[in-house]
């Protein structure tokens, strides 16, 4: 297996753009993934404008833009059930009946969690854990209907992804036993919500689905797979994964049959990071099972993948389905901590009809990044504008646009200043999404928790 040759086709630097210093390389073979989406292919680098700054200090738009705050944490849940919980992390967006959509927000509370997700009964897992899921039901106005628990008693529940038949599967993101952090349970599994009505679904692991340090998932809505990424904070780093179901696509429940969890190996290349070219390819990807999904004894990405190995890469975060091809992120790697080589960002794309990898966006230091933090997270695709990024890392954070030609442009900026006057910081944005309709983005602030609906002229 060797590298195909196919280099990048477009480099953009920003100037001007309101992201200034913020730089991506970008293969030009994103094609499917933007299929679909005609205004994409008409932004140019300025994207909506000029961010506009808000006097509320909450939330910069382009000029014709508004935000409304749908939830804050802290706040009284509608259910009554306690107060809205903290870490507003992963989230997506369902359509509901008579123009309503119902979202479904994570909670990545650790054991200090500031504010806990309330524990229900029903709806809990592991009385001891403070995260989880909580379930909002808009009008077509994004007037806040309800806003209740949906899954309680989880830990570290940062990112996860929707299924084809409609439901969430949150992720837990951590290794911590029962008697760790004063846990009565295992964590670190998926687990299933249903956003309509949660007790469909209960507080049942999907433990076939693996034992780890879970960031997010994509299903391929015609096969039925789910792939998973890691977020190991420690060598060797994580792995992507791909769940076989034994019932695939068979609807609200049916991962709970079992399945075979399987990780990527790219043979000839033990870390991701290593790959600086954009447009590299890879074909003739291999899937290895994995000796103990449970991980009893041993984390998976610890244990004993044969003779050949298995690929390894530091910070996997978002992962995306689009067109045919599943598309994952690792948010940055540094040498210094242990990775073959360093990037500030990668966008990953794997084609499972060819058995094909390639190295479809990178941003680095060579097209402009300053400095490392500036890293994407969660991504997701715009019905209008392209795919939204979330920075997480140093600095202002922003949320992205990346058109069909690889411009970039600064589509918000977080505001709330969780530091102090002399030393401002700026939490991290999370859980990008849009309503079924195409006409709001939802977005969350992770601290301050705050989520955020963002409606304006997306079709411009």
């Amino acid at each position: 297996m060797t590298e195909s040759g196919r280099f990048a086709t477009r480099r953009q630097v920003l100037a001007g753009t309101g992201a200034l210093g913020v730089g991506i390389a970008f293969s030009g073979a994103l094609s499917e993934l933007f299929a679909g989406t005609a205004a994409a292919q008409d932004l140019g680098h300025d994207g909506y404008g000029p961010l506009v700054s808000d006097p509320k200090d909450l939330l910069d738009l382009p000029e014709g833009f508004r935000y409304r705050v749908l939830s804050r944490e802290g706040d009284p849940l509608r259910s009554g059930e306690g107060k809205v919980p903290s870490n507003h992390d992963g989230m997506s967006a369902f359509a509901g009946r008579g123009g309503r959509v119902h979202l479904v927000r994570n909670h990545e509370n650790r054991a200090d969690g500031k504010v806990p997700v309330p524990t229900v009964e029903g709806l809990t897992y592991d009385p001891a854990g403070k995260g989880g899921c909580t379930a909002l039901t808009l009008d077509s106005r994004n007037n806040v209907l309800s806003e209740r628990v949906a899954i309680a008693g989880t830990a570290v529940n940062c990112a996860g992804g929707p299924t084809p038949w409609g439901t969430w599967l949150t992720c837990e993101e951590t290794e911590d036993k029962a008697g760790t952090a004063g846990y009565a349970k295992d964590h670190g599994f998926v687990f299933e919500v249903d956003p309509v009505d949660p007790r469909r679904t209960g507080a049942v692991p999907l433990t076939a689905m693996g034992r780890f340090q879970h960031e997010a998932i994509a299903v391929d809505p015609r096969r039925g797979v789910v792939y998973e990424t890691e977020d190991a904070f420690q060598r060797p780093f994580g792995l992507f994964y791909r769940f076989l179901p034994d019932r695939p696509l068979g609807g609200r429940g049916s991962l709970r049959a079992g399945g075979r969890l399987q990780a990527m190996r790219v043979p000839g290349v033990p870390d991701l990071s290593s790959i600086q070219d954009i447009g590299a390819e890879f074909d003739g990807i291999e899937w290895v099972d994995v000796p103990d999904p449970q991980a009893a004894q041993t984390p998976i990405r610890l244990q004993d993948f044969g003779r050949k190995g298995i690929t390894h890469a530091q910070k996997l975060e978002g992962c995306y389905w689009g067109g045919r091809s599943v598309y994952f992120v690792s948010s940055f790697a540094r040498s210094a901590e242990g990775s073959a080589a360093d990037h500030f960002g990668q966008v990953w794309r794997y084609d499972p009809d060819r058995r094909r990898l390639t190295l479809v966006i990178a941003f680095g230091p060579d097209v402009g990044i300053q400095k490392p933090g500036e890293s994407p997270d969660n991504i997701c695709l715009a019905p209008s504008g392209g795919l939204m990024v979330c920075e997480d890392g140093e600095g202002a954070q922003h949320v992205y646009g990346v058109t069909r030609r690889g411009e970039v442009y600064a589509m918000a900026r977080n505001r709330q200043n969780i530091g102090t006057p002399q030393e401002p910081e700026w939490g991290e944005f999370a859980g990008v999404a849009f309503s079924p309709d195409g006409d709001t983005m939802y977005v969350n602030c992770y601290r301050p928790g705050t989520t955020f609906a963002v409606t304006g002229p997306w079709r411009r």
